[in-house]
């Protein structure tokens, strides 16, 4: 089933510039892996070393919020993910 993943700004040069791309699965966390197998560089920014998404992204699936167990949650055909990224710092 494609879902369309929409790419924050700032992580866009892991895709080529690509603003949204179409990927498969039946979850959001199937989905990010879709869209790693397709540009394996964006793996860094999202997922750390053991698999966890990282804590400065936050998930939207069809613009409200996936938290928590965002990778869980599922998704329909024609769903929209969004990757946003939360500034951190202090």
């Amino acid at each position: 089933m494609a879902v369309n993943v929409h790419i924050h700004k700032v992580y866009r040069s892991f895709t080529g510039g690509l603003e949204a791309v179409e990927v498969e699965g039946h979850t959001v966390g199937e989905c990010l892996n879709s869209l790693v197998t397709h540009y394996p560089d964006i793996k860094r920014v999202l997922f750390a070393t053991n698999g966890d998404l990282l804590k400065n992204i936050d998930l939207y699936v069809n613009r409200e919020s996936a938290y928590p167990e965002e990778l869980k949650k599922p998704v329909s055909h024609g769903d929209d993910i969004y990757i946003h990224l939360l500034l951190t710092g202090g």
